[in-house]
């Protein structure tokens, strides 16, 4: 009976740890947000070797009365191998002693603001308060009839939102540029045969540009256009071989051999892609004449218990729901979606982005 109480009570305190692990996960990103913001990955880049901590607040940019915090950022950050520490040897009035000096991880390598893979925009734009706060009002939005969280929130919809608010359209631009910056490193990397054989190709949702303008860059010949709304493109320059045009893809796509569409249909409802994929069906020539549709997005994976990246897929559902209509699909949905819903007659999945794919699709 003694055991099986035991047995009892560690079950209860399993349970507890698990639920103050969930309620507490807030603290790695906004940790990580400090950090980024106090610029520690650029100065211990800078340092150029494993940086003591006494080094490390001396040139944080920080009132010195909250010195003795920075251990505490510090080792949580570590924890979360965002740093990791190495022992080193020092001088100190004339004795040879070890100390510990920080170093960046490979993946704190990607939070340098001068890195050009950087994550950095990506991550904050996630974590300002203008996408945080609609996480508050999830509960709130179940009970009511408004398109999102977001909505519920800030009483219009994000696409509203920024319309209306250069700076947030400018940090989610800055935010999109980042990611597309490693996309085409991978893709142009591994599918540039894609590519080959296109006279033109249209960026759909393409922002600022950075995937349009690689590929332009990558392939002279390649016409390469950037489409987005008007207040995005607008004042923006082109080149020899890639241009802007500002539109309404629900309305008009132009017209080209291939139509791409990076990270963009997932924002949307399911009969809203019906009518951006039917958009994109009229751009593009029938197949026999090389017309096709790329698509880079998430395809859900099956449910497998402890799956690190579907955890990580489920999440960006979540985002999902919480800030527009859309949703992340399975292979399941992205055929209905595809085949029976927008009339195109095939596709193949090219799983080469890690947590995303290359989707082909044709007339």
């Amino acid at each position: 009976m003694a055991m099986q109480n035991d047995e009892q009570s560690n079950d209860m305190l399993r349970s507890q740890a698990q639920i103050w692990n969930h309620i507490f996960s807030f603290i790695n990103s906004m940790s990580l947000k400090c950090a980024i913001q106090l610029q520690i990955p650029d100065i211990i880049d800078r340092h150029g070797a494993p940086m003591m901590l006494s080094e490390l607040v001396e040139a944080l940019p920080i009132n010195k009365e909250r010195s003795r915090f920075v251990y505490r950022l510090m080792r949580i950050l570590v924890h979360s191998d965002f740093f990791q520490k190495q022992t080193i040897s020092v001088t100190e009035e004339d004795e040879e002693k070890e100390r510990e000096g920080y170093l960046l991880t490979p993946g704190s390598r990607f939070l340098l603001k001068e890195e050009p893979l950087s994550i950095r925009p990506f991550l904050l734009a996630m974590l300002d308060p203008i996408f945080m706060d609609p996480w508050q009002d999830m509960s709130r939005w179940f009970q009511n009839e408004d398109s999102c969280p977001f909505y519920t929130t800030h009483g219009r919809t994000y696409w509203d939102f920024a319309g209306q608010d250069p700076n947030l359209n400018d940090f989610f631009n800055e935010a999109m540029a980042s990611d597309a910056r490693l996309v085409t490193n991978v893709i142009l990397k591994h599918c540039s045969g894609s590519f080959e054989g296109l006279n033109s190709i249209v960026d759909v949702g393409g922002g600022t540009g950075t995937f349009a303008k690689a590929i332009a860059e990558a392939f002279p010949t390649l016409n390469c256009i950037s489409f987005d709304l008007p207040h995005v493109v607008n004042g923006m320059k082109g080149s020899k071989n890639f241009s802007y045009v500002g539109g309404d893809m629900f309305e008009a796509i132009p017209k080209a051999d291939a139509i791409l569409m990076k990270w963009m249909l997932h924002a949307w409802s399911d009969e809203e892609c019906i009518k951006i994929l039917k958009r994109c069906k009229e751009a593009i020539p029938k197949k026999e004449n090389g017309g096709k549709l790329m698509i880079i997005d998430i395809v859900v994976k099956k449910d497998e218990e402890g799956d690190d990246s579907l955890r990580t897929q489920l999440l960006f559902d979540m985002l999902l729901m919480i800030l527009t209509t859309g949703r992340e699909k399975s292979e399941k949905d992205w055929k209905k979606l595809l085949l029976d819903n927008a009339g195109f007659s095939d596709y193949k999945i090219v799983p080469i982005l890690g947590l995303r794919s290359l989707i082909e699709v044709y007339p």
